[in-house]
């Protein structure tokens, strides 16, 4: 196959000091999402453009590169960040550009999709920055192409109607519930929807005709009886909104009676965008929405979705959206934009099946970039023994993201706030605190070593960081086992300033590729999984759970979930629990608080303390800067 993209282009003229992204980004002219797609080999129709510049990518490309071997398979994760965030989109778009545009290999790039939440709150976009970012990255950071619009609507579909079956339930007898899910024909004759089917399958009744099922039948049929204090399921909506976080429903007056305390998620902690993003095909993702549990019945029984009638309704409104949104950087590489879970309350990393695509599409002697999410403790450990596991691929190399700020924090350098000017010790030249802070760098590269994957260590440059921090920090990570650790300039130099990181990748991935090492056997006991995660990965001494915690694990257990892989939900600011505990904390109690069922997209995850799952919008929020230019229709003030 031949070398590298034909769309490939270098920056010029960099300017300097860097512009900000949205000026940069509005100053490159994208390339016709066509062409893109013509170059990658896509045809015509395997690609529905979505205007000019984004397109969604057909699943069917799979089928047809079925025979093509896979290109080399990076993950990109990071050292635990500080609040103000390392860089990860911006060293996984500036080593795309480097591979591609300067050193002529086919490459592509998957990432997430971020919420509308921290975009108008307080992180802002995900596109990237400086000089290494997606474009347009207005586009990348708002609507895209209504993918999470598509998961708001299924998971309140799906809300919408566990409150009224159960209000249903309530309100009729059997016969009348039977009479209105089967209704007769004139002839007296009636029939099962589809999906009902699928129910009497789990009842043990095999009938395909309503009349002939007894009484007691009946019974089990129509009533799933769902005790509504187990109810996991709830409403979502795409905005950092607090005040929605509890909240009572069914107050109008034809629902009086029928109240509940409940409360709503942002739309990217739905269970729903984990099914999008571990999903290997459309059939695949049927299954899981299907399967999604909502709560427990009073006589014990794990309810569906598709107990509820409503499995196929959900995949006919995610039907697009498991398409992968076809993008691109700076300097032409080709990204896939695809899903977006949250990695400290989901399992944080793209779809399985942009990665799928890319590693097809580049071909054998190509790389394809994921990332995943927050550092390599959550977002690449949940990567490999969550994602990894539901696509059967195997990485040839990690990239951990590390900054000397970040060193620095974890060194005992005073509180990293975003919004405030950096302390003195983040602005000079401290070799101890950096020296101290390598304790946490130096555990997640042994960490990430032991799944059995090489370790680059890209050394984000900033402009306080000194020629002796520099060097300080490239020695200690080969010190600690890093295959290569290297300085990488891609925010002020696009693809330029990543070369010699984009050359330690390729050398990496070159390496003979080991199978993977996963930090336990699906077959342990839910409670050994969390304490293999807490005590081989955050190095804690051991494993408290709630007595909430312990009912949940038991009942999920005898409801057959026990084999699922674990999906730790906690603070991305710490190895513990406690996001004050900087460095490499060891020996500490890991509290689990809650357990919850993500039964569909095929994980538990445990609560670590109290979790957020929809933030709260700060005093002055980033929406403050964001307009609309009405001479131009351009949008300003985007980050």
């Amino acid at each position: 196959m031949a070398s590298s993209w034909r769309t490939v282009r270098k920056l010029e003229k960099l300017q300097k000091p860097v512009p900000s992204d949205i000026e940069i980004a509005q100053s490159i002219e994208p390339l016709s999402i066509k062409e893109i797609g013509d170059a990658i080999g896509l045809k015509d129709d395997e690609i529905d453009l979505y205007g000019p510049s984004k397109a969604k990518v057909h699943l069917s490309v799979l089928e047809r590169l079925k025979t093509r071997d896979d290109g080399n398979y990076i993950v990109v994760g990071g050292i635990t960040p500080t609040p103000l965030g390392e860089g990860k989109s911006t060293t996984t778009v500036g080593l795309s550009q480097s591979l591609g545009a300067h050193l002529g290999k086919k490459v592509f790039t998957c990432v997430r999709q971020p919420s509308q939440g921290p975009t108008f709150g307080i992180k802002g976009g995900a596109a990237g920055g400086g000089y290494s970012q997606v474009i347009p990255m207005e586009e990348f950071n708002l609507h895209l192409t209504g993918d999470i619009h598509a998961i708001g609507a299924a998971n309140n579909l799906l809300a919408a109607a566990i409150d009224t079956r159960m209000f249903h339930e309530a309100t009729q007898s059997d016969e009348a519930l039977f009479r209105r899910l089967c209704p007769p024909n004139k002839d007296g004759s009636r029939r099962f929807a589809p999906v009902m089917l699928r129910r009497l399958e789990k009842l043990g009744i095999h009938k395909n005709d309503p009349n002939e099922l007894t009484t007691e039948e009946r019974s089990k049929f129509v009533r799933l009886d769902i005790d509504p204090d187990t109810i996991t399921f709830r409403r979502v909506v795409d905005v950092n909104d607090r005040f929605l976080r509890k909240i009572t429903i069914g107050q109008g007056e034809t629902e009086k009676g029928h109240e509940r305390v409940t409360g709503f998620d942002i739309t990217v902690a739905s269970e729903i965008m984990a099914v999008l993003a571990l999903s290997t095909s459309l059939r695949d993702m049927r299954e899981r929405l299907g399967r999604m549990v909502v709560g427990t019945s009073k006589g014990g029984e794990a309810i569906t979705a598709d107990d509820l009638g409503i499995g196929g309704a959900l995949t006919v409104l995610m039907k697009d959206a498991i398409m992968p949104n076809l993008m691109q950087t700076l300097e032409g590489t080709p990204v896939f934009v695809h899903a977006g879970p949250f990695a400290n309350i989901a399992h944080g990393n793209s779809s399985v099946v942009a990665d799928m695509l890319a590693l097809k599409l580049v071909g054998n002697d190509g790389y394809v970039l994921t990332e995943a999410g927050f550092g390599a403790d959550i977002g690449l450990e949940k990567f490999v023994n969550i994602k990894c596991r539901a696509s059967g691929l195997v990485p040839n190399c990690a990239v951990i993201v590390a900054t000397i700020r970040a060193l620095k924090m974890h060194g005992g350098g005073p509180q990293v706030s975003a919004g405030t000017p950096l302390p003195h010790e983040y602005t000079q030249e401290n070799l101890q605190l950096v020296e101290n802070g390598m304790c946490n760098l130096r555990r997640h590269i042994a960490n990430t070593r032991a799944f059995g994957i090489p370790v680059v260590v890209a050394l984000n440059k900033f402009q306080y960081d000194t020629d002796a921090e520099i060097q300080l920090v490239i020695k200690r990570c080969k010190e600690a086992g890093a295959f290569d650790a290297v300085l990488a300039d891609h925010w002020a130099q696009g693809g330029q300033g990543a070369i010699e990181l984009g050359q330690a990748v390729i050398r990496a991935c070159q390496a003979a590729k080991t199978p993977l090492r996963f930090s336990y056997a699906l077959d342990d006991s839910l409670i050994e999984k969390v304490k293999a995660i807490a005590k081989n990965v955050y190095k804690a001494k051991d494993v408290e759970f709630s007595e909430d915690a312990k009912r949940k694990i038991e009942r999920y257990q005898s409801q057959g979930f026990g084999n699922l892989p674990v999906c730790v939900a906690k603070t991305q600011y710490s190895f513990s629990a406690d996001a004050s505990l900087k460095g490499a904390p060891e020996n500490f109690i890991l509290p689990i608080k809650d357990v919850r069922l993500s039964a569909g997209a095929g994980f538990i995850y445990p609560l670590c303390g109290e979790m957020q799952t929809i933030p709260g919008l700060p005093t002055r929020p980033a929406y403050y800067e964001i307009d609309l230019d009405p001479e131009t229709g351009k949008i300003v003030g985007l980050s």
